[in-house]
């Protein structure tokens, strides 16, 4: 028996198999179907997928055999990656000097025919070989010998794809840590900003009262500024921090509820003025979904209707139905419109369609993302149509 030699560039080959993370990895289907399926193309008693470690010959896939691994030294395909260019095929391994009183050439089921299709990654590295064995002498056809080549190529693909699979689960993994690290940040910081900005505004008010009588008009708008400047930076904290809540909404029960009385509630929130008309569904509906969540969408549109109108009459209507699997939801109103180059990233996050709302202030672009966000883990979806100066509609559905 002559042992293995190492390759040249074994190094580097070893670390091309690390990076694959396939070595121990539990049985496959899809490479299970690739050796059962050589087996029967070649008509073999065994058919293994194997992989060539430091000391080691692993078995990804094993059809006749149950042994999972064997020294290296005894490897058949530990000599096959040494000519990666071409197949190993003896008809009589007894007659090779390689394998001569190779343990796995005698006892009760000898390896006396071998051919062993090289297993060449993207980057020309043998990592190992699709073999057939027997324990008779054999030989292959040309078919047979195309058809092995045609399913080790097929065994690489699997193992690109597995790869890719593994790098992008970890990947999201660590996206997943990056966000929850970020979400916490948010929270910890919209929290902490909380308290001084409400100092902020109190002060400010209080000085503003103190000093009335001894400063100019001009000079008090100054207090107005701060006053102002302060309940916009508390908007966006609550903004960010519906933002990054949302999430949490997603875990209450469903519970069964009027429609009707969820929106009288939401508008009694809003505060709705009289210049306001606003137009419920004709119909009574009773539904059965996450009450909370759609709340928190229903305060955003509405609220957004009330917000971006210039018009002195408002008008908002909203309609519903439903279907077997979803409820439809419509809120329209008489408002300035979206731009139509705003309308396919005005739920991106931070994205706004440049317009001032009704008081002259100006969206932060966090509350339509968030809208987004909640209906997505709904399962449903969300759609704007809007004519500039005419109306603005939006239409979402959510899953039953």
């Amino acid at each position: 028996m002559i042992i293995p030699e190492t390759p040249t560039n074994e190094s580097f080959r070893i670390k091309a198999l690390k990076s694959l993370h396939i070595l121990d990895t539990e049985s496959e289907k899809e490479f299970n179907e690739i050796t059962t399926l050589a087996a029967h193309l070649c008509e073999v008693e065994v058919a293994l997928i194997s992989l060539v470690d430091s000391n080691r010959e692993w078995y990804k896939s094993k059809y006749g055999i149950s042994v999972c691994e064997i020294p290296r030294k005894y490897s058949f395909c530990a000599h096959a990656i040494l000519t990666p260019e071409k197949p190993l095929i003896i008809s009589d391994t007894r007659k090779d000097p390689r394998f001569h009183k190779n343990p796995f050439t005698e006892g009760d089921q000898p390896f006396i025919f071998y051919a062993g299709i090289p297993l060449i990654d993207h980057n020309g590295f043998a990592l190992g070989t699709l073999s057939v064995i027997d324990s008779a002498p054999k030989t292959l056809s040309d078919t047979q010998i195309s058809s092995l080549k045609a399913l080790a190529n097929q065994v690489i693909i699997l193992f690109e794809l597995n790869k890719k699979n593994k790098d992008l689960e970890k990947m999201q993994g660590k996206l997943k840590h990056r966000n929850e690290t970020l979400k916490e940040f948010a929270q910890v910081i919209s929290h902490d900003l909380k308290m001084p900005l409400a100092n902020i505004i109190t002060t400010s008010d209080v000085l503003k009262l103190k000093l009335t009588k001894y400063l100019d008009k001009e000079t008090l708008k100054y207090f107005d500024y701060i006053r102002h400047s302060s309940f916009s930076m508390s908007t966006y904290i609550n903004d960010v921090l519906d933002h990054y809540e949302s999430d949490s909404l997603i875990q209450k029960e469903p519970e069964q509820f009027l429609f009707e009385d969820l929106l009288r509630e939401i508008l009694n929130l809003l505060n709705i003025s009289s210049n306001c008309t606003i137009q419920f569904p004709k119909n009574t509906q009773t539904l059965n979904c996450n009450r909370l969540a759609l709340k928190q969408i229903l305060i955003n549109l509405i609220g957004n209707s009330l917000k971006y109108n210039d018009k002195e009459k408002i008008h908002i209507n909203i309609d519903t139905s439903e279907d077997t699997s979803y409820y439809r939801f419509k809120i329209t109103d008489n408002g300035m419109g979206i731009p139509e180059e705003k309308l396919k990233t005005i739920f991106d996050l931070f994205a706004t369609a440049n317009t001032v709302d009704r008081s002259g202030n100006k969206g932060n672009g966090i509350g339509l993302s968030t809208v987004k966000k909640i209906i997505n883990n709904l399962g449903g979806s969300i759609n704007v149509a809007s004519t500039m100066g005419v109306q603005t509609t939006f239409e979402f559905l959510i899953k039953k």
